[in-house]
């Protein structure tokens, strides 16, 4: 017993397969799809794809957006096989406990908070930014009043620096994480239907965009799909390598935000009918829907409009901006957006929070956090107490903290995970090969080799800030490792 204990995979597997104790069982494979498309379609494809194209790499966006995509289908046939194998909630953290022992297991627990609590708060408080912006589309005097929209660190102030208004309280995003919380606790086949529900409405708009935009899309715009390379200064001094090799790794960079999530759809597995089969499927088939959808995004967004209007006057909305400006005949698509973005917010915040409960849901089950986490609603069979102390938690932070704070920590937080399930498939290969796996991750180790370099290549790119960041974060939790989960491990302590 001690730091590098691991968890057995037959007791994983028996885990899993008690129904009565567990998770109830209600989700199946399109539920599963649908799930990782609410996840992963989220503001990322509306906000990221012009940023990258501004700031990076012009029209071959695209082509990082297909860089991107690689390094996520390699995590992702890494998760495939984990799910198919291990089919019990937690994801990364419980791949780890198997693999590579408690310590790391606890590393990436704490971790996930970071990609889930924290990226909810944050996607929370941007909710909070569009439905004003929908309030005022519908009429402009509509607007929920500044003191009660954001938090009492930010202040409206005038053209001469002269203060307007001081923030309280974001009583929206408290209000979206509440509804959301309470609807987990009511089940997580109800959930699913609210997402699939989601999922429909704003992949609908995306088609429209596509399909309409393309028949708008200037040659002129897309004349050097690959430009010169060069340096661009934005607006706030920070220079870019724009074009060329490196603008469009650059790019890749920017739009990997735009794919977080798919990953969540394991914390589900569980709650799979039958996850051997339908955990891949889920996985990999959002990533494949979505990667398909985003690539033809940015074709026809960055043929409508051109850089310099994703640089100047089409900064802000710039998708909006792009229909108004260019495609006249279609301005109440402008506002379709906006219901788009509103919508993927919520799919993002309800997959980020259950995720959230589902990896602490297994640490309980192991000790490693305390019991109530892993109480069970007699009637629904969610793990309610969870989810209400992360509704206060996240809450808190949506309704009194800038949602600018948070930075780039989801995201280095994701890589993280993504690179040690890469290494857990292939230690688990090397020691278990005995164990049947419904779905394998090919030409192992190369697949989770390049996964890792991909991954490790994004990390680097995030620079120096985020790293100090993410290892603040887990020196608070080796403390608590230390301190509590340690003492109260099952496998430490049996």
């Amino acid at each position: 017993m001690g730091l590098f204990v691991r968890k057995p995979i037959q007791s994983l597997i028996a885990e899993a397969t008690n129904e009565e104790k567990g998770l109830k069982r209600t989700l199946g494979a399109t539920n599963l799809v649908a799930l990782g498309i609410g996840a992963i379609i989220g503001a990322g494809l509306f906000v990221r794809t012009a940023a990258a194209a501004a700031n990076n790499a012009g029209p071959s966006v695209t082509i990082g957006f297909i860089v991107a995509a690689i390094g996520c289908a390699f995590a992702g046939l890494c998760y495939a096989e984990f799910a198919s194998m291990i089919p019990i909630a937690g994801s990364a953290y419980t791949y780890s406990y198997a693999t590579m022992g408690e310590f790391v297991a606890w590393i990436i627990g704490w971790d996930l908070v970071l990609e889930y609590a924290v990226g909810a708060a944050t996607v929370g408080i941007a909710w909070s930014e569009y439905l004003n912006k929908l309030l005022e589309t519908i009429n402009p005097g509509w607007r929920i009043p500044y003191e009660w929209s954001h938090s009492p660190f930010e202040v409206l102030k005038d053209a001469a620096g002269v203060e307007i208004a001081h923030g309280i309280m974001n009583i929206p995003a408290l209000f979206i994480i509440l509804l959301i919380s309470l609807l987990l606790i009511r089940g997580t086949k109800e959930s699913a239907i609210f997402n699939g529900v989601i999922v429909i409405t704003k992949v609908s708009i995306v088609v429209l965009f596509i399909v309409l935009g393309w028949s708008y899309i200037n040659p002129v715009n897309h004349a050097t799909y690959i430009p010169t390379p060069s340096v661009f200064t934005d607006s706030q001094g920070v220079d870019h390598n724009f074009g060329g090799i490196m603008g469009i790794l650059g790019a890749a960079g920017v739009v990997f935000f735009a794919f977080i999530g798919f990953d969540a759809v394991s914390t589900a597995a569980q709650e799979a009918k039958n996850p051997k089969k339908d955990m891949p499927i889920g996985i990999l088939g959002s990533l494949v829907v979505c990667t398909i959808l985003y690539i033809l995004f940015a074709h026809v967004l960055t043929g409508v409009a051109s850089i310099e209007d994703f640089r100047t006057t089409g900064k802000e909305a710039s998708v909006a901006y792009a229909i108004k400006t260019y495609m006249h005949e279609y301005k109440w698509l402008a506002d379709l957006v906006t219901v788009a973005i509103l919508a993927g917010f919520s799919s993002v915040i309800l997959v980020m929070l259950m995720g959230q409960s589902r990896v602490f849901y297994s640490m309980s089950v192991d000790g490693l956090v305390p019991k109530i986490f892993s109480d069970l609603h007699p009637k629904f069979k969610t793990p309610y107490k969870s989810n209400l102390i992360f509704f206060v938690l996240v809450g808190g932070f949506a309704a009194f903290v800038p949602g600018d704070i948070v930075g780039d920590m989801t995201s280095i937080g994701t890589l993280f995970a993504f690179i040690l399930v890469c290494i857990g498939v292939w230690m688990l290969r090397v020691k278990h090969p005995e164990i049947q796996r419904q779905f394998k991750t090919p030409l192992v180790p190369l697949v989770p080799i390049l996964g890792v370099l991909v991954c490790g290549a994004m990390i680097f790119g995030l620079g120096w800030t985020n790293w100090a960041r993410l290892l603040g974060w887990l020196a608070i939790g080796f403390v608590i490792y230390f301190f509590y989960s340690r003492k109260h491990s099952k496998l430490n302590n049996p």
